[in-house]
């Protein structure tokens, strides 16, 4: 497909700029129009579709949050970039998860606004395409060296997991249809196709590694590389030079120019694991990096243009991190615009037969043995008893040696080596029976303290307080406080106005 078959409308009510941007598109072969306000913009996609919309964070009548809401109510399927003020953080994660392919900041880099533009249109930009593909087979042969294998790198469960048919592929190797799994499949199809960094959280050996191949596989970045990286992997010396490369005779040993993995990614997907684990200093440096859209090579003086998806993935808690000062509070909030849970093993029961029976097909497999042997049903009852706190991976770990033991076509309870001691706290939920007797409500002690007059109000009052207290407890830093309660900023804000707390410079007003 030529450039001149892509249609792009942008939104700007400044006419110098609008312009600039059209005369910048108008060279890559683009057809444009333009519009100054929502409204005009609006008139507009009512006459014709695009293949894509750029448009201003601010605009007379309204703003590119409320055209990006109406285009995904409407069910259009253009493209969307924003362009947000400089340092405006919670704009771009705003924008991104109201449905942005990706944004820009002002001042706008031409080099980087076409870049951008061409990745959401599916064209990758022969020059850096090109030099991507030269820099990638050291770097990406490293970052192999950083992690487990493909599918069983994270708990993988393999086989075609009996969802729907038609289903994409990637998504077949997230097994179980357990309503979670459901949810986590449906989520990876929704985001695949922005731009948004998506963190993956779950515990070890849930599968975070899954997510993240089936977001790039599912994505428009298939055709270009996925780059896994083990971030508590690597030692802390040699980060800088991992991730960004280096020019020979940086330093003692570096005797020719190496790649690292952002230009290794190149056009495709970055995979940060266990990101938790990054050292601050390193986290400030990653950070320059996703803001600028660049990197410079340890040794350099020149930085590379990048353009890479990213996708983290940990098992800490790293809202609890940013409060406790260990991790970078910009940083995860530029990583943390969709979350992906992936739920735990003991959370998707209905799913360990499914499962199971994959993992057991494969391990046959591998080891020649056919047919696979199965489980019977009183190994199947110890499993569905047993907590897993390893998930999926320690669950073929388990398997394999049961298959070994076995030597049949059967696998039974005796052969999962599961004693008692591992099942002493892990006895099933027991089912509450029906409730026969009707409910009684004891009558209040005389002591008790009066009920309120006006509920609405109390509760207010006592949401007040906790916030206030939380604010002095953080030196009345809004952020650390939200965290401290489980709130965003954006949920902070909005209770501080509702309630009247007010903070100054050095405490509350």
């Amino acid at each position: 497909m030529s450039s001149s078959a892509y249609s792009l409308l942008v939104v700007d009510d400044e006419p110098d700029l609008r312009t600039l941007y059209e005369l910048s598109l108008l060279r890559e072969g683009y057809d444009v129009d333009s519009a100054g306000s929502v409204t005009e913009a609006w008139a507009r996609l009512a006459e014709r579709s695009y293949s894509a919309v750029i448009t201003d964070m601010r605009l007379p009548d309204g703003n590119g949050i409320e055209l990006l809401r109406r285009l995904e109510a409407a069910g259009r399927g253009e493209k969307t970039i924003v362009i947000t003020a400089y340092g405006s953080a919670e704009n771009a994660v705003e924008a991104l998860k109201a449905g942005a392919f990706d944004y820009l900041t002002k001042p706008v880099d031409l080099r980087q606004f076409r870049t951008v533009v061409a990745s959401a249109l599916g064209r990758q930009q022969a020059a850096a395409g090109a030099a991507g593909a030269a820099l990638r087979p050291a770097a990406a042969s490293r970052a192999a060296a950083g992690r487990a294998d493909a599918a069983d790198a994270d708990g993988g469960d393999g086989g075609d997991g009996g969802v729907a048919a038609g289903t994409h592929p990637a998504l077949l190797r997230l097994a179980g249809d357990s309503g979670v799994m459901q949810q986590v499949r449906a989520l990876i199809g929704r985001v695949a196709r922005g731009m948004a960094p998506v963190m993956v959280q779950g515990e070890s050996g849930t599968g975070k590694e899954l997510v993240a191949r089936a977001l790039h596989e599912v994505s428009p970045r298939a055709a270009q590389p996925f780059v896994a990286v083990n971030c508590g992997a690597i030692p802390e010396n040699l980060l800088e030079a991992e991730f960004f490369g280096y020019r020979k005779g940086a330093f003692t040993g570096a005797m020719e120019d190496r790649a690292g993995f952002f230009q290794a990614a190149q056009g495709g997907t970055l995979f940060l694991d266990e990101i938790g684990d990054l050292p601050l200093a390193m986290q400030s440096k990653l950070l320059r990096a996703i803001q600028e859209r660049s990197v410079r090579q340890v040794g350099a003086t020149a930085e590379l243009p990048v353009n890479v998806r990213i996708v983290s993935a940990t098992h800490k808690d790293l809202a609890a991190e940013v409060v406790e000062g260990r991790f970078r509070q910009d940083l995860y909030y530029r990583l943390n615009v969709i979350q992906v849970r992936m739920p735990p093993l003991r959370e998707r029961g209905s799913d360990l037969a499914q499962i199971s029976g994959l993992l057991l097909a494969r391990i046959a497999r591998d080891a020649g043995v056919q047919p696979p042997p199965r489980l019977a049903a009183d190994a199947l009852e110890l499993l569905q008893r047993y907590p897993f706190p390893g998930n999926v991976r320690e669950l073929e770990n388990l398997l394999h040696r049961a298959v070994t033991l076995s030597g049949g076509d059967e696998i039974s309870a005796a052969d999962l080596g599961l004693g008692d001691e591992a099942l002493a706290d892990s006895e099933p939920m027991p089912l509450e029976p029906p409730r026969t007797d009707p409910v009684v409500v004891p009558a209040a002690p005389a002591d008790a303290a009066p009920l309120p007059s006006d509920l609405v109000a109390y509760l207010d009052a006592v949401e007040r307080d906790i916030i206030v207290r939380a604010l002095a407890a953080h030196r009345y830093n809004r952020t650390a406080a939200g965290l401290s309660l489980g709130l965003s900023l954006r949920q902070m804000r909005y209770r501080m106005a509702r309630l009247d707390i007010q903070v100054a410079e050095h405490g509350p007003e």
